[in-house]
């Protein structure tokens, strides 16, 4: 499979995903509040060998969503729009503004209180939504606008992973921690051994992730760094690289992500919901998503622009930036996944999901209206000309 095939393949399966993610949600939410939300929610809080259902999916099959992201991520790195600095410099200066902004505005009202750990939730964006989004303006989307959301929102995932590897760590062992780069290690010889059968590196990779677990290190970042040790070689479809990360497209977007999405909304609406939108916490998250990653994306992109560190693609104008800048404050996944690592209190996890969902569902409302007239008004020019 070629380079552009394989991008294709990676966007449609993140576009069907993104609609099946929109679907789960409103399951899981009427579930929740329904006749049969004590069974719901028990089903998930049920322990299999000593963990809840929850936690096994997110702890566990989560890490398969990561190692897709870097499957991708090094693709985008070796042969993709991450391949040179010219092509780099736009998405990674766009990421690095939603990431910075974001976190400012949420610790503007949260510094020095219980809920400052949170920062990072404002930082994600869920690329699975976002690209579904997209998806749904059809055809009129230029391809590089396309691959422009798609580079951001890996850069975005990398972002949130080392923020979750450096501040949502809890206390370490060093002796696990050592095992599970050791294991790295011996993978990282293999491939300069070009090794190209993938058992040893799956084996690996479950023996990483069992020690990153007990390291108090969170062990979804096994999967970013199982991805970077397997055998990219030149890209085709015939390394092990490729094969796996397009047998993991359709696994993961209608599968894990799903299922994440109805493991973690299942939240009981109380009559009062409205009340804890005015808390710092919630406000943080809202203004963060919804003012703070268009803002920051923007502007870094306008900036990286106008200093000349890089070229606005010919087909993509500042409202299609602005459109994109949106769909990013699509937290939903990845901001839900840091909630569950910020915070103890179930309240304020509660709270936290219900302002995510509501900004999510504002920014792609936003995005999605402001990249209609966008493409709108530039198929007209293009018919003029």
């Amino acid at each position: 499979m070629k380079n552009g095939e394989l991008f294709k393949a990676f966007f449609n399966s993140e576009k069907s995903g993104g609609i099946l993610l929109i679907i789960a949600t409103i399951i899981s939410l009427l579930l929740a509040n329904s006749i049969w939300q004590l069974e719901y929610i028990s089903f998930w809080n049920t322990e299999i060998a000593g963990k809840s259902i929850v936690h096994w999916v997110n702890d566990g099959l989560m890490t398969i969503f990561f190692l897709l992201i870097g499957l991708e991520l090094e693709r985008e790195i070796y042969n993709g729009e991450l391949s040179t600095r010219k092509k780099a410099a736009l998405p990674l200066f766009s990421a690095l503004g939603g990431m910075i902004i974001p976190a400012l505005c949420y610790l503007i009202f949260n510094i020095g209180t219980k809920t400052q750990s949170g920062g990072g939730i404002p930082m994600a964006t869920d690329i699975a939504f976002a690209i579904g989004i997209l998806s749904l303006l059809g055809n009129k989307v230029p391809v590089s606008l396309k691959i422009f959301l798609t580079a951001l929102a890996v850069i975005d995932d990398l972002g949130a992973i080392i923020i979750i590897a450096i501040f949502y760590t809890s206390n370490i062992s060093f002796l696990n921690l050592v095992i599970a780069f050791g294991i790295m290690g011996f993978l990282f010889i293999l491939n300069r051994k070009k090794v190209n059968h993938l058992f040893p590196y799956i084996l690996g990779g479950i023996l990483m992730w069992y020690f990153m677990l007990n390291s108090g290190v969170h062990p979804t970042i096994t999967g970013v760094l199982l991805a970077f040790v397997i055998p990219f070689g030149d890209g085709s479809e015939k390394t092990i690289s490729s094969k796996l990360q397009h047998l993991l497209h359709q696994p993961v977007a209608f599968f894990v992500l799903p299922l994440f999405a109805l493991a973690n909304t299942s939240l009981i609406i109380s009559d009062n919901w409205q009340s804890n939108l005015s808390e710092p916490n919630s406000i943080g998250i809202l203004l963060g998503l919804i003012i703070g990653k268009p803002l920051g994306i923007f502007l870094f992109a306008f900036l990286s622009v106008y200093f000349g560190m890089c070229k606005l693609p010919k087909t993509i104008n500042w409202k299609q930036i602005l459109g994109v800048g949106f769909l990013g404050g699509i937290g939903f996944t990845m901001s839900i996944f840091i909630t569950l690592l910020a915070f103890s209190e179930s309240e304020i996890i509660i709270s936290s999901k219900i302002a995510i969902l509501i900004a999510s569902t504002i920014a792609a409302i936003i995005g999605y209206i402001i990249l209609m007239y966008a493409l709108k008004s530039n198929t007209k020019e293009m018919g003029e000309l």
